[in-house]
């Protein structure tokens, strides 16, 4: 299966770029999940936690955000958040 190219950025740094199984993103209107080849997409992002799988199976890496925008398309996932904690 191919893996999923994931950015999570703040307006100060980029945190996380890495190629990740799936990503569980805590958007506004509820939490999505995005695996490699999804749809494009874009979502604001709620205070909460992203929920990060490095393989299928795995258990998931928890990283907080505080607000942002969510934008899936064919490069990949990015989280441009607020904050992370």
């Amino acid at each position: 299966m191919a893996n999923l190219h994931f950015e999570l950025v703040t307006p100060e740094k980029l945190v996380r770029s890495e190629d990740v199984f799936m990503v569980v993103v805590p958007g506004t209107d509820g939490d999505f999940g995005v695996l490699a080849n999804h749809a494009s997409v874009m979502s604001t992002v709620r205070d909460a936690d992203l929920l990060i799988y490095a393989s299928e199976g795995a258990t998931p890496e928890t990283i907080s955000v505080q607000g942002g925008f969510a934008q899936v398309d064919e490069t990949g996932l990015t989280v441009l958040a607020d904050a992370v904690s």
